[in-house]
């Protein structure tokens, strides 16, 4: 077997991905898409649906493990994992939870810088990584952990208003899809748990890792759905804005859309519904979607506010753009705004939804009165 992978064009990041699961899969197809990156392989370790994607997407399949199911099922692998290790400029792990740590000697072995996800340990890797909060972090560093879909929802709404406002504290409960809905084996299937019942829950630590000086209390929730995550938001502000100037602030943040009233879209079906009929692949939705009504701020006595909001989190999806930043960050090839803007552009981030101008979304009252 021929494992040589041919050279891409000079100046393209060569970036394989280990796991073609729920975020695998789609870090495959958003790398696919920069104008500055190609796919070097992708690594599955059972000869599953997902191989058959990833063969017809015409990704090299590299075998995690042993090679022969892959051929009984027909399927032709390039070569081991290590050799995709040893091919790549970056490694994007994309494994269940807890593997990616054990696959960290492999990287290092071979020198390959690692992009790690949320659901490992933070100390798997020397920095914690979300795009709009601390990119710089990750500047060269050997390996990042991108945070899990929560924190990354988290990460991008409290880093603007802390940057322009400041925070005093911040409290967020956050109602969890049971599973994803490919994930047949979780819950609950007919409950609301408490997930878990001790305060915090562990999203709280996970934001320090991005804001270590940050005040916040998270509380946990799962519920039998699988479309996405809500949180409901209260952040003492340490100055008094108005209702108006924060809307407008987050409104101006590529990655936050805020969902006027006129739509009509009162829950995540609706969301997701929109999405596809947007012509999202998978109807992926790579912001954190924002209730635009649901934005209130009020003053308190003492010069500070409390500020509301309600955002949806696609927990396939927020990761995604995250995890194409990483690559760039980690080997230093942008800076932030650039990267950001590179990433959004190839996505279509920066065209919202069908057309939606995220950044001119009218208010509750200008959007009745367009009616």
């Amino acid at each position: 077997m021929d494992l040589t992978i041919s050279p891409e064009p000079l100046g393209m990041l060569r970036v394989g991905i280990n796991g073609f699961g729920t975020i695998g899969k789609r870090v495959a197809d958003a790398v696919r898409a920069q104008p500055d990156m190609t796919v070097a392989g992708v690594a599955k370790r059972t000869p599953n649906y997902e191989a058959e994607v990833a063969r017809d997407r015409g990704y090299a399949l590299f075998a995690a493990a042993d090679d022969t199911p892959f051929t009984a099922a027909g399927l032709d692998v390039a070569g081991h994992v290590r050799q995709l290790v040893a091919a790549s400029d970056v490694i994007v792990d994309a494994t269940p939870a807890g593997v990616g740590a054990q696959n960290r000697p492999l990287y290092e072995k071979f020198d390959t810088p690692a992009i790690y996800q949320g659901g490992e340990d933070a100390g798997v890797a020397p920095a914690s990584f979300n795009a709009r909060a601390n990119y710089g972090e990750a500047a060269g560093a050997d390996a990042v952990r991108v945070v899990s879909c929560n924190t990354t929802g988290l990460s991008r709404v409290l880093a603007p208003l802390d940057e322009t406002v400041g925070i005093e504290k911040a409290r967020a409960t956050l109602v969890r899809r049971g599973g994803d809905p490919s994930q047949t084996g979780r819950g609950p299937i007919n409950d609301t748990l408490p997930d878990p019942v001790s305060i915090p829950s562990h999203h709280a630590p996970d934001v320090q890792t991005v804001f270590p000086d940050l005040s916040i209390d998270t509380m946990g929730m799962k519920v039998p759905a699988t479309l996405m995550h809500t949180h409901a938001l209260n952040v003492t502000l340490s100055g008094t804005p108005t209702t108006a100037e924060v809307r407008d602030l987050l409104a101006d943040e590529d990655r936050l859309l805020l969902v006027p009233e006129r739509l009509g879209i009162d829950g995540a079906g609706k969301l997701k519904e929109y999405t596809r009929d947007a012509g999202r692949p998978r109807g992926d939705v790579w912001e954190n979607c924002i209730w635009a009504e649901s934005i209130s701020v009020e003053p308190l006595d003492d010069g500070r506010s409390d500020c509301y909001l309600f955002q949806a989190i696609h927990q396939e999806a927020d990761v995604v753009p995250e995890n194409v930043d990483a690559i760039r960050a980690i080997t230093d090839v942008a800076d932030r705004a650039e990267s950001v803007r590179r990433t959004n552009e190839a996505l279509g981030i920066d065209r919202g939804l069908a057309g939606l101008d995220t950044r001119s979304t009218p208010t509750p009252r200008d959007a009745a009165s367009d009616d």
